[in-house]
């Protein structure tokens, strides 16, 4: 892949996830590095939406989440699996999408700026290996198209790094 994003103009939301895919699958395909994916992923994704921030928290003790590759403000460096959105959807294992990040109980406010977030889990083998995590300046900027695109594209990492 070329480091030019190719994305159809005045596309929707679907779309511009529709035509990223592909170009996500090969730009990892032949890369073993985990980091270096992530670190693209994050980037890719910033570029094409412009989120105010993408990221990646890997599990890295017992129901511990420590900060991965991410593109945006800095941000919380571990989040145990009983704190946050990301602690949340780490611990269930399930996708969560939150409207607005101020009504959810727990959140950890990194940014201030932060007003929607979705947070992906990847789970193998029933266990949490990292999740996805991008949040947004506008209140209630995730849908189920973004909750399906973005599980497609954690799917990719699981086939890559965890097969």
């Amino acid at each position: 892949m070329t480091e030019t994003l190719h994305l159809p103009q005045g596309a929707s939301r679907a779309e511009i996830y529709r035509a990223l895919l592909p170009q996500i699958e090969s730009l990892i395909a032949e890369v073993d590095d985990l980091i270096a994916n992530l670190a693209n992923i994050a980037a890719v994704l910033k570029q094409a939406f412009g989120f105010h921030w993408v990221g990646f928290y890997r599990t890295t003790a017992p129901d511990l989440l420590t900060l991965g590759p991410f593109q945006g403000p800095l941000a919380c460096v571990t989040i145990a699996f009983d704190k946050g959105v990301c602690g949340a959807a780490a611990r269930r294992r399930q996708t969560l999408i939150v409207p607005d990040v101020d009504a959810f109980p727990g959140h950890i406010a990194c940014s201030s700026l932060s007003r929607s977030e979705i947070v992906v889990p990847l789970v193998q083998e029933g266990e949490t290996r990292l999740v996805l995590d991008i949040d947004s300046d506008k209140p209630d900027d995730f849908s189920a198209v973004d909750q399906d695109w973005l599980e497609r594209i954690v799917a990719l990492i699981a086939r890559r790094h965890f097969p």
